[in-house]
């Protein structure tokens, strides 16, 4: 079998994975065949995908059934005599939305770049029988690896030899806790995280050392696997962008119908070609709401600045949508509901138990018994099993920017600050009793123990570890009041299980006096009599905030899924402390998971809640899974093995302070205080962003409809058209921008986190309001022409009279402004004067049409003609009548639901 061939290293013998990739376990490779190997394999680097220029991305915003109208309207518009203006102006307005979109667009992804950024790093390797330090890049398979405490893993690596070697996983597979590394073959069947004889590209050591055989580099690593995982995954438009372009298409269709009826009846009636394709191009720009892609990219960006102020960083602009119409969320354990940081919440001794309250690192909480604050010296065991803590203890606890950090291992950051919380100075315990001889932990052994001078001259042994092993060297117990008695090995046994019981990882404490002259330690001297002090429980716990969270959102409608690479036992415990399963409830497994038929999947993932020990291809199978039974997915995670899921999900969401570079490029938004509550606020302001998306598209569309009936008429009865293509686009751009954005601002209505989560096939319009567009369309064409006909009649030019109806459309639009503050409260419910931005762009809008009616510059651009006051006076009769039949209609349409 070539070197090249097999990939389940884990499973063989050290010395079988050293004839299968023909190498030596002590010299390596010769420097002639790594030369070989780096032209057969490649650079250890992944492949970065190609971005599209800029300047694609901006033609991209053409890309458009509606821009292609309205495209070719202009294009022939400007070959007409005299309409150069016209043609400006359309052109003008497709190019100012062009460029909107273009800059809101968010920036092209960079996962694979980031990806990339992990492995460039130097590492040591064997080669020739000499070690040297070499560019990651240049690493083969069979190349002989050295790793030391804090080095980056850099390539996928077969351990043969190791000595206390502890490698953080979580960023790979969710794992809580650094996983200590050994060196025998494992099943074939081994899952991911369970492959303990392995250290994974871009994983980091925390502690020991070890040596390893490379076994894939580049994008055959695990790293690379993801890599691939993210670039495959398609990028997903959001419910309303399926909807605005099924609209978008639907209609280009049906202008197109329209505008060649239109043209062939008035070439029938023998109409002059230009006035002909002029009023055909008036119904294209008249039925085109040109204003609404630009208002929705605005209106999602304001969303966005909202978001912002509540710790919610959005990367993609279509997400603020997305989070509005989330129906599930599936979200990471590590770092997401809780803080990636130990913390021990249960201490025995002395036959007691006691409570621990505050979380993380931060040294603030107490060690309380019956919710009573504890004194040390009331309790002698208790005060032995915390100082072995910090004395049988290699990391140090400090603060740095406000955040309490641990360097060294997690779990021995969690035993220091417990010992704080208690009272106890780990600094100045150290500095008194200095510390003679250590015992480092071996997976063997599975204990750790040290030997200090006390400040009273004794010499004392401390030991932490597995609970059996501690256990099995006991022959006493240390009782609360400083004396020892006889040992129950089955009892203590049975606390410790139970504490595991509930997801805890529980260490055993015990110490020992030796006589003053001995100054080393070794296993030996620990085979007699060692007093059983305690034990201290831990895990990495959920965010308080995010307990309150996951009811919050649960109580949306919204279902809360979690999926982890972290143990079973562990992720149920969490899942029932947040809710998000009751207890008892198992967790189905990542092996559970892979057994499981195509066909039954669907059904299964949608009636389980927890999910653990996943690998990183497998979150991507839920993820969608969910979405082929039509799930709006929202995917939270921090550490690359989430990247994938998070890509895939209609909306991804990533840690901003914990997540990884890669897993914040892959993501739609970023939470920069790592908050698991921050969703909650997030899909509160996503759905008032859509609330408020709806408003506008109600506002706008009878505009556009209106406008649309105008023409529609008058080439029915065969006269002049009562309003030109310049002057539509410029009803429909100044409205949409001075009083359609003020809808933007509108502040969210009550009860929005109470109602049910929205299905993705709800359209974004109900029948309800699809009527009140056709009846508020309806009223605004018959007083046009009421009053067109009238101006005409009083012998007034046609100029004056299209001015009339333009002033009607604007000042109907801006009465309806008001209707559509609220879908169906009465706008003084929602309080008239709660958006001052309704009032400021009504009052602006009404001067531009001023400016628009009376200024000659405006006169000669869009051909209108000032008005008399009587004028103005019949025009406002007309948009009050429709404002009041607005809500005649919703106080009714409320009585009947009340009833």
């Amino acid at each position: 079998m070539s070197w090249q061939d097999h990939k389940a290293f884990y499973s063989l013998p050290t010395d079988d994975v050293s004839a299968t990739l023909e190498t030596d376990s002590h010299a390596g490779l010769s420097s002639t065949e790594a030369t070989h190997r780096l032209r057969v394999a490649g650079p250890n680097t992944l492949q970065v995908r190609k971005r599209r220029s800029a300047l694609l991305r901006f033609l991209d915003q053409f890309n458009n059934p509606l821009i292609y109208v309205l495209l070719v309207s202009g294009t022939i518009t400007i070959l007409l005599p005299g309409h150069k203006v016209d043609a400006a102006v359309i052109f003008a307005v497709v190019i100012l939305n062009a460029i909107i979109g273009f800059i809101q667009e968010a920036r092209a992804e960079a996962a694979i770049e980031a990806l990339s950024k992990l492995v460039k790093i130097r590492s040591t390797v064997v080669r020739d029988g000499q070690s040297r330090v070499v560019e990651a890049a240049e690493l083969v398979p069979g190349d002989l690896v050295v790793l030391q405490s804090g080095d980056r893993v850099p390539a996928d690596l077969r351990i043969i030899r190791r000595r206390e070697l502890q490698i953080d996983e979580s960023m790979l597979t969710g794992e809580s806790f650094p996983v200590s590394k050994e060196t025998a073959a494992l099943p074939e069947d081994t899952v991911l995280a369970d492959r303990k004889n392995m250290a994974f590209s871009g994983t980091l050591v925390t502690f020991g050392q070890g040596t390893g055989v490379v076994t894939a580099t580049g994008n055959a690593t695990e790293l690379g696997n993801i890599s691939s995982l993210i670039e495959s995954a398609p990028s997903l438009t959001t419910p309303l962008l399926r909807q605005i372009g099924r609209f978008s298409v639907w209609l280009s269709w049906v202008i197109v119908g329209f505008a060649i009826i239109i043209f062939a009846i008035s070439l029938l009636r023998d109409q002059s070609f230009v006035n002909t394709f002029l009023a055909t191009v008036a119904f294209a720009v008249a039925a085109i709401p040109e204003g609404l892609p630009a208002a929705l990219t605005i209106i999602l960006a304001i969303g966005v600045t909202r978001m912002a102020k509540r710790h919610a960083v959005i990367r993609k602009l279509p997400a603020v949508e997305t989070l509005g119409s989330t129906t599930v969320i599936c979200t990471d354990k590590t770092g997401t509901l809780t803080k990636n940081e130990m913390t021990v919440t249960t201490v025995y001794a002395g036959d007691r138990q006691f409570s621990v309250t505050g979380t993380g690192y931060r040294p603030e909480g107490a060690v309380l018994l019956d919710n009573e604050n504890i004194a040390l010296e009331e309790n002698s065991a208790l005060r032995s099993c915390l100082h072995a803590g910090v004395l049988c203890n290699d990391s140090r606890l400090f603060e740095r920017d406000g955040r309490w950090t641990v360097e060294g291992d997690p779990t021995e950051g969690a035993l220091l600050t417990v010992a704080a919380k208690a009272g106890v100075d780990p600094g100045a315990l150290r500095d008194a009793a200095a510390g003679l001889d250590v015992i480092p932990f071996e997976s063997e052994r599975q204990y750790m123990a040290t030997l200090h001078r006390l400040p009273d001259g004794r010499h004392m042994v401390f030991m932490k570890g597995a609970v059996e092993k501690v256990l099995a060297l006991c022959g006493k117990a240390l009782r609360a009041d400083g004396e020892t008695a006889g040992i129950e090995c089955n009892s203590l046994q049975q606390i410790a299980d139970d504490l595991a019981a509930r997801g805890l990882r529980v260490l055993a404490f015990a110490m020992r006096e030796v006589p003053r002259e001995q100054e080393t330690l070794h296993p030996n001297d620990l085979d007699r009599d060692m007093i059983f002090v305690g034990y201290q429980a831990m895990i990495d716990p959920p965010r308080p905030e995010a307990v309150s969270a996951v009811t919050a959102t649960q109580g949306a409608g919204i279902v809360v899924k979690m999926i982890t690479g972290d143990h079973a036992l562990t992720a149920r415990s969490i899942a029932e402390q947040c809710g998000i399963s009751t207890r008892g409830t198992p967790a189905l497994s990542g092996a559970e998971l892979a057994a499981i038929p195509q066909e039954e999947l669907s059904d299964i993932i949608a009636k389980t809640n927890v999910f653990a020990r996943v690998a990183p291809e497998q979150k991507l199978r839920i993820v969608e899974a969910l979405q082929a039974r039509r799930e709006v997915v929202a995917m939270t995670g921090d550490g690359v093995n989430d990247a994938p899921a998070l890509k895939q999900a209609n909306i991804g969401i990533a840690m901003g302070l914990t997540g990884t570079e890669v897993a914040r490029d892959a993501a739609d938004m970023v939470l920069t205080d790592d908050n698991f509550a921050t969703i909650e606020a997030a899909v509160d302001e996503g759905r008032g962003v859509y609330e408020n998306l709806r408003k506008f598209i109600l506002w706008t569309l009878p505009t556009n409809a209106g406008e649309g009936l105008l023409i529609l008429v008058a080439i029915a009865l065969g006269i002049a058209i009562p309003v030109l293509p310049v002057q539509i686009l410029w009803i429909n751009m100044a409205t949409a921008v001075f009083i359609g954005m003020s809808l933007a601002f509108e502040i969210k209505e009550e009860g929005l986190m109470q109602r049910p989560a929205r299905l993705p096939s709800e359209p974004v319009l109900t029948p309800d309001l699809v009527l009140r567009i056709a009846y508020v369309s309806v009223l605004m064409v018959i007083g046009a022409y009421i009053l067109f006909q009238y101006e005409l009649q009083q012998g007034l030019p046609i100029e004056e009279a299209r001015t009339v109806v333009a002033n009607v459309v604007v000042l109907v639009e801006t009465a309806f402004l008001f209707n559509c503050r609220s879908l169906t409260r009465f706008v003084g419910q929602v309080g008239f004067f709660s958006n001052p931005w309704t009032i400021g762009g009504a009052l602006t809008m009404i001067g531009l049409q001023l400016f628009f009616v009376y200024h000659p510059i405006m006169n000669r651009l869009f051909q209108t003609r000032p008005v008399d006051a009587f004028t103005w006076l019949e025009v406002a009769l007309v948009a009050l009548a429709v404002f009041v039949v607005v809500e005649i209609d919703k106080w009714i349409r409320r009585r009947i639901q009340s009833h």
